[in-house]
């Protein structure tokens, strides 16, 4: 009797491996930081290799812990951060350039090209994404023209481009599945999310050739194995899904209308629209959530850049902390912000703004102005951002907000995850299990191969730990939600030429 699911779970900060039992229990988890690459301010790069042994260390060290055998495991799955593009070259498996991660801005004035050609609604159209530098699509363009031979390598067809599930999983399987999942495709401007193919027109624009491209697999399903050489024993890989996507799964938001917030180095927003693709108006991304024996399920998605890495910058660049744990004991010793608001726009805005030229700003500083109310104003810019990503559903979908399904780090914390209800006006529900990404890709694969028999049997392993409700009253959301949106103004544009 298998007893455990491997989630391999590649984030930007770090990777993890978590081994799950049939009850959700984590029994294992490993966690290991990597490099963060800054060449010039705005680009963000890693060393593909490292993401590669980093992950692989940590499955291995996260079974010996426990002395799990690659016998006891049923299936991995992987799920991976989003938009980070990798190109290598098939023969030698060796990248070409670093990693850019998603975060990089340096192919903006690309993306103003695009635009000022005409393509934004085409590109929305087929992709439900706005044309942004987050998206792969032009850090894959950047590469092939800026690395010396790529072009001449790709002609010759010696290169593949992936995202980091693609690198995972070309790894683990001894170089033989060149494979995404729709979830991840639909995040590169490349991929048509209402034919589930990658789109030729789309291609041609960004001159961007065919045969690098992964080969499109469902999210939930055997796609390959993983080699014996690495665990001694082949273990099928049943599951891919993007981060977001796939802690949506976790948090088992599988329903038309659920909603979840995954608060990590940025925050991720996303509604259940089942069969439809719903279009935004109000600057959203309609996005694949996953695919599931050929039926395809879409989500509304808003992506806020800067949330946890908020915390990150207090902690490390201001040096007000020595944990990240200690802001909310930090934020706690004020009893409001003093007037102070931190817009985090270190890598320009996301949704609904869109505005790759905003940068950050702290404003309303006085000389009674302490590291607590800089804490506080940071705490609370993460769920300002939520809130205008959370009205602009409300305006795109008609519906309001009954209850908000939370994940990741920073929800861990008391003082933002009340804020946040306050500020919503709606009940937050926090699991027990906060590891709800690495969870969904276990969820994806253990269906796949029978360890659970279906939703239902996962919704008995799904359970609350706190439910947080809102307190505060009208008139004060409505001067601190004033206040943040003059903020947010005031930092807009700031970088354009």
């Amino acid at each position: 009797m298998k007893k455990y699911i491997l989630a391999l779970d590649q984030g930007t900060t770090s990777s993890r491996a978590i081994l799950f039992d049939r009850d959700g229990n984590i029994c294992s988890s490993k966690q290991l930081e990597f490099t963060q690459i800054f060449p010039e301010p705005g680009l963000v790069e890693h060393d593909p290799m490292e993401i590669w042994l980093t992950q692989l260390t940590t499955a291995k060290l996260a079974m010996s812990a426990i002395g799990a055998q690659s016998e006891d495991i049923a299936a991995i799955g992987i799920t991976n951060q989003r938009e980070t593009t990798i190109v290598w070259d098939k023969e030698t498996g060796i990248p070409i350039y670093n990693a850019i991660v998603w975060q990089d801005r340096r192919t903006s004035d690309m993306i103003d090209q695009l635009k000022a050609q005409g393509y934004a609604e085409l590109f929305k159209e087929k992709t439900g994404l706005v044309l942004d530098a987050y998206f792969s699509g032009t850090k894959l363009k950047w590469i092939l023209d800026n690395v010396k031979d790529a072009r001449k390598l790709a002609a010759e067809d010696k290169l593949a481009f992936g995202t980091v599930d693609s690198w995972i999983t070309w790894n683990l399987t001894n170089r033989r599945e060149h494979v995404t999942d729709e979830s991840n495709a639909s995040r590169t401007l490349l991929f048509n999310i209402h034919t589930g193919q990658w789109d030729k027109a789309l291609l041609e624009i960004l001159d961007i050739p065919e045969n690098i491209l992964p080969r499109i697999v469902p999210s939930s399903g055997i796609i390959g194995e993983a080699s014996s050489g690495l665990f001694n024993h082949r273990i099928p890989i049943a599951g891919i899904a993007g981060d977001q996507q796939a802690a949506t799964f976790g948090n088992l938001c599988i329903k038309p209308g659920m909603v979840k917030n995954t608060y990590g180095t940025g925050c991720f927003l996303l509604k259940n629209t089942g069969s439809q693709a719903l279009v935004s108006k109000s600057n959203l991304l309609t996005t694949t959530g996953w695919q599931i024996d050929g039926k395809r399920n879409y989500c509304l998605e808003g992506s806020v850049f800067i949330a946890g890495a908020a915390v990150q910058w207090i902690r490390d660049e201001m040096k007000f902390i020595d944990q990240a744990s200690e802001v909310e004991t930090l934020a706690n010793q004020v009893s409001d912000n003093g007037g102070v608001y931190m817009v985090p726009a270190f890598a320009g805005l996301g949704a609904p703004h869109w505005d790759q030229y905003a940068r950050g700003l702290i404003i309303g500083i006085t000389r009674g102005t302490t590291q607590a109310h800089m804490a506080r104003a940071a705490l609370e810019s993460i769920a300002f951002q939520v809130s205008d990503v959370v009205r602009a559903m409300k305006a795109d979908s008609g519906l309001g907000l009954t209850a908000l399904r939370v994940d990741g780090g920073a929800c861990k914390n008391n003082f933002l995850m009340q804020f946040q209800a306050d500020i919503l006006d709606c009940v937050v529900e926090r699991p027990t299990c906060l590891e709800l990404t690495a969870l969904g890709a276990a969820y994806l694969a253990g269906i796949a191969v029978g360890f659970w028999q279906s939703t239902d049997e996962l919704e008995q392993v799904w359970k609350v730990d706190r439910i947080f409700e809102p307190k505060m009253t009208v008139a004060t959301r409505e001067h601190l939600l004033e206040h943040w949106h003059k903020a947010v103004t005031r930092s807009q544009g700031w970088a354009k030429d």
